[in-house]
């Protein structure tokens, strides 16, 4: 198979990421309405409803930006207008979302943790997004850097890379097991798992941006790093109570 790959149905070429980013979108909303259906959830449906209509407007604003924050020193012409309203990351979607519903808990006075359910349908919605980016070799900027290691592969660009795409699906599936037995072995209080989620993907994801042709702005490191410690500092308490638990 060669990268960038392109599906051609009838006679047309398909953009194969966008067909699996609308895969992702609608399987993972299906695989959090079956968790929901097997779960005691607190929340009211009504209130849930809010949650989500929260989580999806802050997730879209948060990947929006942050995309642009990206790389913002771009020539503003029409084409570059139009990649900039293009661009967005699971990333500040993923923050953004978090702060949307926050902010629809107090709207709504919404007391109760609501991430938890999320977490899994999250995790399948990524996997499957992050097949699209690697099938989309260098068209998609996912790749990374140039390396002599035996993980290089050709993108697209006759170039050794390194497929960061593949080692996030392969983190992806770790984390998918790591926490399902955290959530069976474990005594967590309500949002603790989608915290614990949270860290380890920005975690993954600050340490993995180095491996990425970024532009880095401050101190050595991309808006995408700056945004993990972001995250960090956020939950800088629950991170606390863990090494406070453990001593």
């Amino acid at each position: 198979m060669q990268i960038p790959f392109e599906l051609k149905l009838f006679g047309y070429y398909i953009n194969i990421h966008l067909v699996l980013e609308y895969l992702a979108f609608f399987l993972a909303f299906r695989y959090y309405v079956y968790l929901r259906r097997k779960s005691t959830d607190s929340i009211s449906s009504n209130n849930r409803l809010s949650i989500i209509l929260g989580a999806a407007l802050g997730a879209l604003i948060g990947s929006r930006l942050i995309g642009f924050l990206e790389n913002p020193w771009v020539e503003f012409s029409q084409q570059h207008i139009i990649q900039l309203l293009n661009t967005k990351t699971i990333m500040g979607g993923l923050f953004g979302g978090l702060l949307g519903v926050e902010f629809a808990k107090k709207r709504i006075g919404e007391t109760q943790s609501s991430g938890d359910l999320f977490v899994f349908p999250i995790i399948l919605g990524i996997f499957i997004g992050r097949i699209g980016c690697f099938l989309s070799g260098i068209d998609e900027f996912t790749y990374g850097n140039e390396t002599k290691s035996v993980l290089g592969m050709d993108l697209g660009d006759g170039l050794l890379r390194h497929p960061t795409s593949l080692y996030e699906l392969m983190f992806l599936v770790v984390l998918f097991v790591g926490l399902k037995k955290i959530q069976k072995n474990m005594i967590l209080k309500p949002g603790e798992l989608f915290k614990i989620f949270m860290l380890l993907y920005f975690g993954f994801r600050f340490f993995i941006e180095f491996l990425k042709p970024n532009v880095f702005y401050l101190l050595g490191i991309s808006t995408i790093q700056i945004l993990c410690i972001v995250c960090f500092v956020y939950y800088c308490k629950f991170i606390f109570q863990i090494f406070k638990n453990a001593c």
